[in-house]
């Protein structure tokens, strides 16, 4: 008897801790993954939360955040709201976070400007690239493509630089996103590597792939899914992609690196970030959340959706990432004779 009444009085202590909220079990959140899941964060960060993008509402940027974001949201019951923020090379998008509060509350969904090359193409920077952030997650990359209109006459990525060294230096025009854009850069790395001198052509975005299609310009190297269409079609002719792999939505265009150029990666690429002198516990938490969201089935779905290829990295992989882009760009921009503008 006395052992039952014993057992009882622990069951109701058990079940007292259990009502009180000092253990919960987790639940779900459906909208985001049925494996998703909701925890008690009170205290960690102010709510809502938000996300800050340097561009417009329904780009690329933009949905990736709002993947980042619904992940977030789901996982960890703050809600997390996307702030577009449209801004040359994202500079003012990285300036409010970096001038944040470091509590958690505000993120940076940034590119490989805000992190690496914006330091290295402007005169002013309102931030600092390597002290102004607490780096948080890698999030996806997308491939660029060198693309020509069909009369030019090249099939091949060694074709084309034969070509463009008969015809002699800066004969041959190229467009991109614009100066300093990830497909600029990438070709300035290819001219680099295949001892090449062309011309960069700055238009409107809008009228980059038109150009391409009426021969305006014979050749770009942009971000691969503005083409892709158009590829398919034979309207125009991928000769390589900037990627170290080939690219999951294009396997049949060969890298670079494949083509007798050796080792070659020059991809437009997406992270996390939160301001400097956020808790550490805070940045894992995200880190954490982050990786494991962008691997359900859910998400990579999103992603490729738009092009992009899902890289789920941890705060760790994102400072290695920084780290490598950062020795590679500040030597193709110098080498290139881009200055600061």
């Amino acid at each position: 008897m006395t052992s039952l009444l014993r057992r009882r009085a622990v069951m109701a202590a058990a079940l007292a801790v259990g009502t009180a909220g000092a253990m919960t079990f987790p639940r779900r959140a459906g909208h985001a993954d049925a494996l998703a899941f909701q925890r008690d964060t009170t205290g960690l960060r102010p709510s809502p939360a938000r996300i800050v993008v340097p561009f417009a509402a329904g780009g690329t940027s933009d949905i990736l955040a709002r993947v980042v974001a619904d992940i977030l949201s789901a996982r960890l019951g703050t809600p997390f709201t996307i702030e577009n923020r449209a801004d040359t090379a994202g500079t003012f998008s990285a300036e409010i976070v970096a001038k944040s509060a470091p509590d958690g509350s505000t993120l940076l969904l940034g590119t490989l400007g805000t992190a690496v090359t914006n330091q290295y193409l402007q005169k002013y920077l309102p931030y600092d690239s390597a002290e102004s952030f607490a780096p948080v997650a890698l999030v996806g990359e997308m491939a660029n493509v060198l693309v020509v209109h069909p009369d030019f006459p090249a099939r091949t990525l060694p074709e084309f630089v034969d070509r463009c060294k008969a015809l002699g230096p800066r004969r041959v025009g190229y467009s991109s996103s614009g100066p300093g854009s990830a497909g600029h850069l990438a070709m300035e790395y290819l001219q680099g590597r295949a001892g090449l001198k062309l011309v960069h052509v700055d238009r409107p975005s809008r009228m980059r792939v038109l150009d391409l299609l009426s021969g305006r310009v014979m050749v770009a190297m942009d971000s691969l899914p503005a083409y892709l269409k158009h590829i398919r079609s034979g309207a125009l002719r991928a000769l390589a992609v900037s990627s170290a792999n080939r690219w999951f939505a294009a396997p049949d265009i060969p890298t670079v690196a494949e083509q007798g150029l050796g080792a070659f990666d020059a991809t437009q690429w997406w992270y996390v970030a939160v301001p400097a002198g956020t808790r550490r516990d805070l940045v894992a938490e995200l880190s954490g959340e982050i990786v494991a969201g962008l691997k359900l089935r859910s998400a990579v779905l999103r992603i490729r959706a738009v092009g992009v290829q899902e890289r789920p990295g941890t705060s760790e992989d994102l400072c290695l990432h920084i780290a490598a882009e950062n020795m590679k760009w500040k030597k193709v921009i110098a080498s290139a004779g881009l200055v600061p503008q």
